[in-house]
């Protein structure tokens, strides 16, 4: 009968808050192991010292490294990977000669915790049970003696070896955050609160809960004393908040929209003009001068969240992310922050003027005029479509007349769709479709395709394009009959040619630019 493996939490490091379950597997256990860091003492082994049992054996499982360079040939991940494939298998033969294995862990087992690697590797084996432990995070709010997150703060918890603007940006779409992994990489952690207008009110926690424990603002830490046992605690908005109250100044910069509708039609300034943006297809290559210039003006960016992520935090910056189908709403908030005398911009993914935000924002300003409300300025700055990219990706397909339709029925009926589509298929246009499908569009591509089969020959060339720009791209091309309607979803483009449009013997698809009467 093979043995029972344990990933025992220990908590953050004072040996009162060990478990009484995680007490007694220790005390009871036959073999008991711990990592430990190249030259160092194990903490966990210290943290659980007089419980381990003095007939227990004692694995200590020594990482090959740490920080500091390796020879290994798979580089610092295939050192590590090998080193948990030599600890599993250390382990796996105590269990398989029945003995009970207590792999001690500080803090929780499974939160950025080695034990994870070895349960990986050996709960499909062995029967194994998880004791959770009290996290850093929560020794180190207890040692602040403040909330960290209240109601309906949300919390988000983030390495600090993220790299700056990505950590920068997370800080700002989040109310209260932990950062962990701190270390060598303080310095940028420093630089990412920063520039998420967060630094105020961050607070260092170092080695919560033990002797050793301190704390102090962020702002007054020396980054050389900083140790890999920190953290850093970003109060949620509403923890912000003093007494009475009042909104912080952290908070007040970061801003929310709630505030705005009661001061619409207010003017702080001198309102400027309100910028829409196309941020391209996905590339940062594909960003334009132009709208890289103005990004780095704006004090507001309002949008769609994926295409907000995509703008860099910084410092004085404040992001306003929305969902996929609240354009008006977005472009109001925008036109107020602009009439306030703020800096914004809106953002939209390929060109802003393409089934993009510049029409909303449009359709926003003249519902503003009809309310009596004052004038803001509109500047479209245009950016790459989606069009212009998968034609580009597979050679020049709208090198002539086409048309460009989105077959999506959310904001006209499917009827005046497929009106248009007969005209399209019947004027012999090459046609960009955006919008193909959706998780609730799944017939409109078989539609397309039926409907343009009554016009065009079953060898009608058809370019698929997906992601294009992106990591993951991909490009089809195939013909109007062999086409898998259900292969085709949001991320995708189609670009369907007319009769003139060939395929060269190198795969490359064009339209030539003249046509026969």
């Amino acid at each position: 009968m093979t043995g029972r493996l344990y990933g025992v939490g220990l908590g953050p490091g004072d040996p009162e808050l060990i478990t009484r379950k995680a007490a007694r597997l220790i005390e009871s256990a036959d073999v008991i192991a711990f990592h430990a860091g190249v030259g160092k003492t194990s903490n966990a082994r210290t943290i659980a010292a007089d419980l381990i049992p003095g007939t227990a054996i004692e694995e200590e499982l020594r990482y090959p490294v740490t920080t500091g360079p390796t020879a290994h040939p798979g580089g610092y991940a295939g050192a590590m990977a090998e080193f948990y494939e030599e600890c599993a298998d250390r382990l796996a033969a105590h269990l398989e000669q029945g003995r009970t294995v207590v792999v001690l862990a500080e803090g929780d087992p499974l939160f950025y915790g080695s034990f994870m690697y070895l349960h990986d590797r050996l709960a499909p084996r062995f029967e194994t049970e998880v004791v959770p432990g009290v996290p850093a995070f929560a020794a180190a709010t207890a040692v602040l003696a403040s909330p960290l997150v209240r109601q309906t703060d949300v919390l988000t918890v983030l390495p600090g070896t993220l790299d700056v603007p990505e950590l920068a940006r997370r800080l700002a779409d989040t109310d209260g955050a932990i950062i962990m992994k701190l270390g060598r990489r303080f310095p940028g952690v420093v630089e990412a609160l920063r520039q998420a207008g967060r630094l105020e009110h961050a607070l260092y926690v170092e080695r919560a809960s033990m002797p050793a424990e301190r704390w102090m603002p962020v702002v007054d830490v020396d980054p050389a004393t900083v140790p890999y046992f920190s953290l850093i605690v970003v109060p949620g908005d509403s923890v912000a908040a003093d007494p009475t109250g009042r909104r912080s100044p952290l908070v007040e910069q970061r801003g929310t929209s709630a505030p705005l509708v009661e001061q619409r039609g207010t003017s702080v300034s001198k309102p400027g003009p309100l910028q829409v943006i196309g941020l391209g297809p996905g590339p940062d290559r594909w960003l334009t001068e132009e709208a890289r210039d103005a990004l780095a003006e704006v004090d507001h960016v309002v949008g769609y969240a994926p295409y907000v992520n995509r703008v860099p935090q910084r410092e004085g910056l404040t992001r306003h992310a929305s969902g996929n189908t609240v354009e008006v709403d977005r472009a109001r908030l925008a036109l107020d922050l602009a009439q306030r005398g703020e800096r914004v911009a809106v953002v939209s993914g390929g060109d802003a003027g393409v089934f993009g935000m510049a029409s909303a924002v449009f359709e926003a300003a003249a519902a503003r005029r009809e309310e009596g409300l004052p004038d803001v300025r509109v500047e479209v700055l245009p950016g790459v479509s989606a069009v212009q990219a998968v034609a580009a990706k597979a050679g020049a397909p709208i090198g002539a007349d086409f048309a460009v339709v989105s077959l999506s029925d959310r904001l006209k009926p499917w009827p005046v769709i497929e009106k248009r589509l007969h005209a399209i298929a019947e004027s012999d246009l090459v046609l960009a479709v955006y919008n193909p499908a959706s998780r609730s569009r799944t017939t409109q591509v078989a539609d397309l395709q039926k409907l343009f089969l009554e016009h065009r020959s079953p060898d009608t060339v058809v370019v698929v394009g997906r992601d294009v720009g992106r990591a993951e791209e991909s490009l089809t091309v195939t013909t109007l009959a062999e086409l898998e309607a259900d292969a085709i979803d949001m991320k995708c483009l189609l670009i369907v040619g007319a009769s003139s449009t060939t395929v060269t013997a190198s795969g490359q698809v064009w339209t030539p630019r003249f046509v026969e009467a």
